[in-house]
């Protein structure tokens, strides 16, 4: 069994980053029964790499079809964060998602 998360807004910080996706602070998502949050950064990549609980989670953009799954990725600095992967349309790139 796994868990999936869509992943549906972004919240930033003020920073300057020289990798836009470190500008993440928060992830909005939904889970298949309809469950919301608004969760940390740190929180989500978390969940993306141990899991909830012993089960495994996985996230993705679904603006369009065909959906874009979330990788966790470590910048230069060593921030982990989510980025999306590349599809035939930038709306579904993480950072093109409404801030929330």
């Amino acid at each position: 069994m796994q868990i999936e998360i869509e992943i549906t807004g972004i919240r930033k910080d003020n920073g300057n980053h020289y990798n836009p996706h470190e500008a993440v602070a928060y992830y909005r998502w939904v889970d298949v029964n309809g469950k919301t949050g608004i969760t940390d950064r740190t929180t989500v990549v978390g969940w993306l790499e141990w899991g909830i609980n012993g089960t495994p989670v996985t996230a993705y953009v679904h603006r369009v079809n065909p959906l874009a799954y979330c990788d966790v990725k470590t910048s230069a600095a060593g921030t982990k964060f989510l980025q999306s992967r590349s599809d035939d349309t930038s709306s579904n790139n993480i950072l093109n998602l409404p801030e929330c």
